[in-house]
């Protein structure tokens, strides 16, 4: 009961902070402003099939994310606030589905100390995207429904062929045929981690054949419906662009094979570095099998893929937290004292990191502004390190929940101290207010160069903003009198006196570490001669 008492606390902390997010940060560009803005669009459109972004079809997500994002909307009404809750339900979701994974993978009666959903609120990765509108907290959750469908095939029973599908089918819904990389793998590898399976492995292989074939119809019925009214072009970036051709140029550049190696420590961060939790890992059941075979084989074919980020790794979290969730509740040896020394030696991370911006502040283009409102930060996560070192002779138990408060205490301080400082800096809510009245007057409206759509939500803009390569701009002004181009420049625009009186731009503001100018045409021609 107690631990139970300490697990709502930390889940609560989390609530919290998912909750003060929404005050104490906008959404961020490029991805979340981008994502906000394809289900605002669709819902001006009042399309639900095909995805569209500054009115033009979006091929490069498919829709789940979406379409929860337009569910809360159809019930709240439009709003900011139900975008930023869609991944704190997704980590919520994922505990009965850990639990669950749990249970299937070792029959016998649980231990009273699990640790799984401990480690997996206590990782750093997992952690960063609690509270951001990105589609892998929803892949991490159809990976877990598809490994459900192995185990129950596993264990011969046929529903394991509806929870694969299912979990194949809302993973490509989520973000394409990747889930099958992460699900495959280990289902493949059955003959190591089940040997239960001998003698039935071509019943094995079919099964997994028909839960491919469940998960493909799954997506198929909204992918030919979307092919056939979103036009040719994003019929061929949807089935092409989404499955051959991106297994075409992956192979080709980018980040060599071993880069995830050295960011291991940072994205399995506290749990990595704890020798505690190695002193627990050992591979012999069929559950502690089966975990290493995802997380391994998953972890090396996105190794052999060129097109590496470390957010491609959060569907293989489950299986980490609860390899070393169960590492943990074995582990009978008592504590050592230096073993919190090295995950408290790490959240000098934070820190040293503050302090190099610090000193750098002209090579990372932060205003002076910001550098100088993280002064009081480093000291405060500095105080972890004594706090981690107090339970240096506690328990395996006490040690895990101090180590997961730990990083939900780093991100408390980041979220509350440090990150409302930044926010003027990278906030495009300004302009786009800006904007969104200048669509109000009906005046024509363009981009030059290039335009994530990071103002149409923000602002609710209406009409897509026409974007413009340089050698366009011409042409574009002569066409639309009166129009205003939209500019991204790395300094202010000073002219004499400044401002558009003195034939500058009409607005300018801050803006991810360049400025926001909103011309007249004439004007800018005028100041850029080589766009005439």
């Amino acid at each position: 009961m107690k631990q139970d008492r300490a697990l709502i606390l930390l889940l609560a902390g989390w609530a919290v902070f998912a909750l003060a997010s929404i005050w104490l940060r906008p959404l961020w560009p490029v991805d979340e402003t981008r994502y906000a803005s394809v289900a605002w669009e669709m819902w001006l459109r009042g399309d639900f099939l095909v995805p569209y972004v500054n009115g033009e079809p979006y091929s490069h997500k498919p829709p789940l994310l979406f379409w929860l994002i337009q569910a809360g909307w159809a019930v709240f009404g439009v709003n900011d606030w139900w975008p930023r809750l869609v991944a704190p339900l997704c980590a919520l979701a994922a505990i009965p589905l850990l639990l669950k994974l749990e249970k299937l993978l070792w029959d016998e009666k649980q231990e009273q100390n699990s640790y799984s959903i401990w480690v997996l609120f206590g990782t750093l990765l997992f952690a960063s995207f609690i509270t951001l509108v990105m589609f892998d907290l929803l892949l991490m959750l159809c990976a877990m429904a598809g490994m459900i469908g192995v185990l129950y095939l596993s264990k011969n029973q046929f529903k394991g062929v509806l929870w694969l599908g299912a979990g194949i089918g809302l993973g490509v819904l989520a973000k394409g045929p990747v889930i099958l990389l992460h699900v495959l793998p280990a289902a493949c590898a059955a003959p190591w981690w089940a040997p239960s399976l001998k003698g039935k492995l071509g019943r094995w292989y079919l099964d997994i054949f028909l839960g491919v074939l469940l998960g493909a119809a799954l997506a198929l019925a909204w992918a030919l419906p979307a092919a056939y009214f979103g036009g040719e072009e994003y019929s061929r970036a949807i089935f092409w662009g989404q499955t051959a051709g991106r297994v075409s140029e992956s192979f080709a550049h980018r980040s060599p094979w071993w880069y995830y190696l050295p960011l291991l420590p940072l994205i399995f961060f506290p749990w990595f570095v704890w020798p505690r939790f190695w002193r627990g890992i050992s591979v012999k059941d069929q559950g502690q099998k089966f975990l290493a075979a995802w997380l391994l084989l998953a972890l090396l074919g996105f190794s052999l893929v060129s097109g590496k980020q470390a957010k491609y790794l959060v569907p293989l979290l489950p299986a980490f937290a609860l390899l070393a969730g169960h590492a943990l509740a074995r582990l009978k040896s008592p504590p050592r004292w230096w073993e919190m020394l090295p995950p408290a030696l790490g959240f000098l991370a934070l820190p040293a990191l503050l302090a190099y911006l610090r000193s750098r502040p002209d090579g990372i283009k932060l205003p002076e502004w910001w550098v100088a409102n993280i002064a009081l930060w480093p000291v405060v996560v500095l105080a972890l390190i004594p706090l981690l070192l107090f339970f240096c002779r506690k328990d395996t138990a006490v040690q895990a929940r101090a180590l997961a408060f730990a990083v939900l205490g780093a991100f408390a301080v980041a979220g509350a101290g440090l990150i409302p400082a930044y926010v003027p800096y990278g906030d495009p809510r300004p302009a786009a207010r800006h904007i969104a009245a200048l669509q109000d007057e009906n005046v024509p409206l363009a981009h030059l160069g290039k335009y994530h759509a990071q103002y149409n939500f923000a602002g609710r803009l209406r009409a897509p903003i026409e974007i413009l390569d340089p050698q366009e701009v011409r042409g574009w002004v002569a066409a639309h009198p009166g129009g205003q181009v939209l500019t991204m420049d790395p300094v202010r625009y000073q002219g004499a006196g400044g401002g558009a009186a003195a034939g500058g731009p009409e607005y300018q503001a801050p803006f991810r570490g360049a400025w926001l100018q909103a011309w007249r045409g004439e004007a800018l021609l005028v100041a850029r001669p080589e766009l005439r």
